[in-house]
């Protein structure tokens, strides 16, 4: 497709399935789809098959997908769970050595660390929405655990603007969420 096109606009024309609108939502989204999946079946080369499911699965479904419910990013990615799930219950278990103390244990729910694998992700990608001022507050907020205070004095910025810049990010990922659950 020429240009650049705004997720939008790829979405739809995913949706109808225009030419080249596969390719797109497969460079603009793969890399995160596989590292999603990388992290979900522990296996890169899985990872790589499973991803390849994910995207002839969405195309043979395409006309399912309504841009109204979702974005094209978050659509995927659920098919991409389903699909991590898939391959984690297909796989032959491997031998476990009873006498070691727990090996008995039944694994946990394959779907339960791919549902948080999920959050981080669409987390992430509402972050990646914000300006870079205010993503780097929350980043370091939320994934370095530093306070307001510490956050201030690393990055030489005034302790009021940290705590505008936060409030304001935390607001726009509100609004974000809330227009997903509206839609």
């Amino acid at each position: 497709m020429g240009g650049e096109l705004d997720e939008e606009r790829l979405a739809q024309a995913f949706r109808d399935r225009r030419e080249g609108s596969l390719d797109a939502a497969y460079a603009r989204h793969a890399p995160a789809i596989l590292g999603f999946l990388s992290r979900a079946v522990r296996d890169r080369g899985s990872a790589e098959d499973v991803l390849q499911e994910v995207f002839t699965d969405a195309w043979r479904r395409a006309d399912r997908f309504d841009p109204g419910r979702a974005s094209l990013a978050t659509w995927l990615m659920v098919i991409a769970r389903s699909r991590a799930v898939d391959h984690l219950r297909r796989r032959v278990p491997e031998p476990r050595d009873t006498s070691i103390p727990g090996a008995h244990e039944e694994p946990e729910d394959p779907g339960a660390s791919t549902d948080a694998l999920i959050g981080q992700w669409r987390f992430a990608a509402l972050v990646s929405t914000l300006s870079e001022d205010e993503a780097r507050v929350l980043r370091m907020r939320f994934h370095l655990g530093l306070s307001q205070s510490e956050i201030a004095e690393q990055t030489g910025m005034p302790i009021g603007t940290v705590k505008t810049r936060m409030t304001r990010a935390l607001t726009r990922l509100r609004s974000l969420l809330d227009e997903e659950a509206g839609a």
